[in-house]
């Protein structure tokens, strides 16, 4: 049995099919509704507007005009939203800068904006972060104290920080002075 009822789009509308196309105004409202409702979740890049606005098929002109006016507005702003994302990620995540970049290149953020905003990450406050994800880590391996293990947890610590964008020596270095105090605490 098939439903009276119309079938909801992505974009409700008030103007009937035919004129929707022809009024760039009504288009432009509607477009500027679309940014909204997605800004009102988490803040976005104007990339990511973009690609929402293209998805829903807008014309490119519409988009700029209304990406335009918001970046003017102030509800679009790249640069905050990369030093948000940067301060958020490497404090709640543990991510490192390689991995942060990634991030920020995926969201369509420019690569001037993105060393921007890693610069304001010191190497000191890296450091730590990755010692405190090491010492979380540690706590729950099991270290019975022979060559294979240590090189197994050393491996699988690296590998983790690795993978959360350390760089290699720093992420050696972080594991191999975290190791050793985790030893000498469960001597004593």
């Amino acid at each position: 049995m098939t439903s009276s009822r119309p079938r909801l789009t992505s974009e409700p509308s008030d103007v009937p099919d035919g004129e929707q196309a022809q009024d760039p105004r009504t288009r432009e409202e509607q477009a500027k509704n679309v940014c909204l409702r997605l800004l009102t979740v988490r803040a976005r890049t104007r990339a990511e507007l973009e690609t929402q606005l293209t998805k829903r098929g807008y014309p490119d002109d519409v988009s700029a005009r209304v990406l335009d006016r918001l970046t003017e507005v102030g509800l679009i702003d790249d640069e905050d939203f990369a030093e948000q994302w940067v301060r958020s990620r490497h404090l709640n995540a543990g991510k490192g800068k390689r991995a942060l970049a990634v991030e920020l290149r995926k969201k369509g953020v420019d690569d001037e904006v993105i060393s921007s905003a890693l610069a304001d990450l010191d190497p000191a406050a890296e450091r730590q972060r990755a010692e405190q994800l090491v010492r979380d880590k540690l706590r729950r391996e099991r270290l019975d104290g022979t060559p294979e293990n240590d090189v197994k947890v050393t491996r699988r610590l690296v590998g983790m920080l690795a993978r959360r964008g350390y760089n290699q020596s720093m992420a050696y270095d972080v594991v191999s002075v975290e190791l050793a105090n985790e030893r000498e605490r469960r001597r004593v």
